[in-house]
This record gives C-alpha cells, sequence and structure tokens, in this order.
C-alpha cells in the first residue's frame, strides 16, 4: 500500500507545481538538452566534452556570455544555429515560455493563479498569457530583423562572404538584443571599435531588449495612438526609461573620467571621439550584455573603472527585460526610499506617487539577498582556487567574474578558463540563480515544504505587537 500510493502521488507530480518550482524544473531540463545537443559531433569539434557542452548551455539559456570555448572554430554552424536558438529561448524570458507551457500541464486553473502567471509575465491583470508572449516574440523577431539587416549592410561589410556576413549579422543581433554577449569571434567586437555603426546597432539592440516587455508595449501603444489620445507613460516606464538614461550617462562619463584621472592605458592613443564612443558602448555593454571593443584586465583597466563597471553590472537591465542584475526599477526604489527617510517623510514617494511597503521591502530582499548571494560565490571561488595552487588571481578579478555571472553580463577578466571545474561550477549556479531571480528561486524552495505546512501557516496568521528598533 505505501508503495502504491507513492506511485500514485509521483503520477502528478507535475501538476502539483507552482509557478517558480515549474520554471526551475523547466529551466534544468532546457540546460540538460542544450548540453546534450553541443556535445554531439553534429555541434562541436573534439574539444567541447560534456562539461563545456554543460557550461555553454547554461551560459545560453542565461543569456550571460561567458564561454570556456571559442564559439567561432569550436562549434560548427549548426552548432552555432542550436546555441542562437538557446539564447532567444533563455533571453525572450525563462519565465514567459515556461508560464506559456504551464498552461499546457496545469488543468482547472483559477483565477487566482491565472494572476499569479500573468504577474511573471509582467502581465499585471487577467489577460491571457498566449497574447503577452505572441507580442513578446513578435517584437523581438522584428527588432532583431531590423538589426541584422543594417549590420548586413553597414556594419559588416567588410566580410567578402554573403553567407558568412548574413550569419554574422543575424547572430549578434539576436545575441545583442537577448543582451547574452556571445559572438562569433574569440575578441568579440573589438575589431569594429571605432565602427560607429556596428556599435549605434549594437547599442541600440541592447537597451531595447533590457526594457522589458511591459516598457515596450506602452511606448508602442502610445506611439500607435493619434496625438490627442495619447496618454502619459505608466510610472513603471517612466521611472525605467529615466534610470537607464542616467544610468549610460553616468556609466560612460565616469569610465572616461576615472581613465583620464588615474591615467590607465584602456584609452592610451585614443582620440576624444573614438574615447567617448568606447566608454558609451561600455557603459552599455555592463548592464548585462558583455560584448567587449577592448580587451579587459588588471593591466589594461584601473581598479577605479572595475569597480565601476561592477556598480553597472550588479544594477543590470530591467524587469521582464532580457538582462539580469537587480534591475533598474529596484535601484530606483531603494533611492526613493533613502531619500524619504533623509526628509522625515514615512511614505515613499516617486514622481508625486506613494510606493507601498511591499514594493520597498521587495527591493531590500532582493538587493540583500543578491550582495550575500555574490558574496558566497566569491568566497566558493577563492577557497576552490587556493586548493587547486591557482593563487594567481585577485580578490578583485574573482569579485568581477562573479557579479558578472550573477547579473548574467559576461564581461571576463580571464578568469573563467583558468578556473577549476569546481569553481566554473560555482559559475554556472550564479548564472541559473541570477537569470531566474533570487527571490524567485527562495520560493520555489520554500515552496518545496509539504502544501499542508504551508496551508496552516497560510490559516493560522497571527499578529503581533510592534516595538521600535535603532538602526
Amino acid at each position: 500500500m505505501p508503495i502504491g500510493r507513492a506511485i500514485e502521488r509521483s503520477q502528478g507530480w507535475h501538476r502539483r507545481l507552482t509557478v517558480p518550482q515549474f520554471t526551475v524544473v523547466t529551466g534544468l531540463l532546457v540546460v540538460l538538452i542544450g548540453t546534450l545537443l553541443l556535445a554531439t559531433p553534429l555541434c562541436s569539434s573534439s574539444r567541447v566534452g560534456l562539461w563545456e557542452a554543460l557550461f555553454t548551455a547554461t551560459s545560453a539559456i542565461t543569456v550571460t556570455g561567458l564561454s570556456i570555448i571559442d564559439i567561432g572554430t569550436d562549434l560548427t554552424t549548426f552548432g552555432q544555429v542550436v546555441l542562437a536558438l538557446m539564447i532567444l529561448a533563455g533571453g525572450l524570458g525563462l519565465m514567459a515560455i515556461t508560464t506559456f507551457l504551464q498552461g499546457f500541464v496545469v488543468q482547472g486553473t483559477a483565477l487566482r493563479r491565472r494572476l499569479d502567471r500573468g504577474q511573471a509575465l509582467d502581465e499585471f491583470g487577467v489577460g491571457g498569457v498566449g497574447r503577452t508572449f505572441r507580442g513578446i516574440a513578435l517584437t523581438a523577431t522584428l527588432v532583431i530583423l531590423v538589426g541584422a539587416v543594417i549590420l548586413y549592410h553597414f556594419g559588416f561589410d567588410d566580410i567578402p562572404n554573403q553567407g558568412e556576413r548574413l550569419w554574422a549579422a543575424l547572430f549578434h543581433s539576436i545575441s545583442a538584443y537577448n543582451n547574452a554577449g556571445f559572438g562569433l569571434w574569440s575578441d568579440s567586437l573589438e575589431r569594429y571599435r571605432s565602427n560607429g555603426v556596428v556599435n549605434a546597432v549594437v547599442m541600440l539592440l541592447i537597451v531595447a531588449g533590457g526594457l522589458g516587455w511591459r516598457v515596450t508595449s506602452d511606448l508602442t501603444t502610445q506611439l500607435l495612438r493619434r496625438r490627442r489620445s495619447r496618454r502619459r507613460l505608466s510610472l513603471h516606464s517612466r521611472l525605467v526609461l529615466r534610470t537607464t538614461l542616467l544610468l549610460i550617462v553616468f556609466g560612460a562619463g565616469g569610465l572616461t573620467l576615472t581613465e583620464w584621472l588615474n591615467q590607465g592605458e584602456i584609452f592610451a592613443g585614443m582620440p576624444w571621439s573614438e574615447r567617448w564612443l568606447t566608454a558609451l558602448f561600455k557603459s552599455v555593454t555592463a548592464r548585462t550584455a558583455g560584448f567587449s571593443t577592448l580587451p579587459l584586465s588588471l593591466d589594461t583597466v584601473t581598479e577605479s573603472s572595475l569597480l565601476l563597471l561592477m556598480v553597472l553590472m550588479f544594477i543590470g537591465a530591467s524587469p521582464g527585460g532580457t538582462g539580469g542584475g537587480i534591475k533598474t526599477t529596484t535601484v530606483a526604489a531603494l533611492m526613493a526610499a533613502t531619500r524619504s527617510t533623509l526628509r522625515g517623510r514615512e511614505v515613499v514617494v516617486i514622481r508625486n506617487r506613494s510606493i507601498s511597503d511591499k514594493v520597498v521591502l521587495r527591493a531590500v530582499g532582493i538587493t540583500v539577498g543578491s550582495l550575500l548571494f555574490v558574496m558566497a560565490m566569491a568566497m566558493l571561488i577563492s577557497i576552490a582556487s587556493n586548493l587547486n595552487g591557482k593563487d594567481s588571481f585577485t580578490f578583485m578579478e574573482m569579485l568581477f567574474t562573479c557579479i558578472s555571472a550573477f547579473a548574467t553580463v559576461g564581461l571576463d577578466l580571464g578568469v573563467t578558463v583558468e578556473l577549476p571545474r569546481f569553481g566554473q561550477a560555482v559559475l554556472m549556479v550564479g548564472m541559473f540563480v541570477g537569470r531566474l531571480g533570487i527571490l524567485l528561486l527562495l520560493s520555489a524552495i520554500w515552496e518545496a515544504m509539504t502544501q499542508e505546512q504551508i496551508q496552516m501557516n497560510r490559516q493560522n496568521r497571527v499578529g503581533y505587537p510592534s516595538e521600535d528598533l535603532y538602526v
């Protein structure tokens, strides 16, 4: 009888999964399938084993861009196509895809569960998940194709073979829009450092992908309306656009100023026009894209510039976008809470709108949880490096790599390839957690408890007396 009950319960396990649990399980399955595909001779050379394929598939699904292989030489054309498809799957939103698929798995979905699933897609309403996903897919297809056409005709015109040029334009357009940072060349985009078209198209694709579907939909709706019937953008859209612009300007100006004051070598010998273009590109790509037009190392970049890049990477893109990080709105909420505290207000106000305590607490939880997780990653990698005798990495290099992995950026100081497998495993876990979100993962773990215990906790809600705490 106990065995029969266990079999009966196991048969419907997929129907009892919550949204966070279903997202984690589906993400792991997609990574596993991608690993097995990339490890086959049809997709890669003999240099790519199961471990290299696993790391590459994890990096692609999480749209990070860190790699321990050479994409252009170690993967066949078919393998590069598979990699591009995995980037699309992860970039269009792992949560969006799994939520869409959950509609075929869970039957008898109640209204509350529809609302929860909609929120995972930034659809704050009862609207259908399928309609939202179609909008995301159509918008992404249009933007990627436009970017690929421009890169083909005006950006990569130095590639004589038309087939290679077409694939290079399409692949880099997919990688840029999905904030993946994968390139077909070992030097990323360094050969196009002074090419204004390539820099402009890649930056616009990165920003467009990182804004998030909610902002893109809001902008499109307002542009398609007649001038008289147009309304103001939502607070979320205005906040995302403003914060994104401020971070780009702050990053570009900060990189140029710090390198000039510290007499760094990264801009040495460049005219000021090329310096500004390079700094602007680096500021945009540092927020989860991972492309590079300059080699990064402690020898070429000053520590103050690396610290600035780590701040930009940690903040990342916007909610619902193809990038990672703690998100622009999280930082905006924390800054607004700090301002309200300094002014003695009891309510957090942004643009003449009060923000609920739940949003502020969520922003604090995301930030603190992400910081603790990154610190744990750096500690584990440091221990692994010391045990394997690889003590040549500085803490700055290890911390930079951990933030790059957790924020799904893909910028590397040459550490990833040299790490032992345990260290690379830590990076893979960091990439996966960073793409899903620290709160989503914790929610999935918490909901793995018995449903009876959760239900009992919900029913037995107890109020507690309040008391002051000095901070």
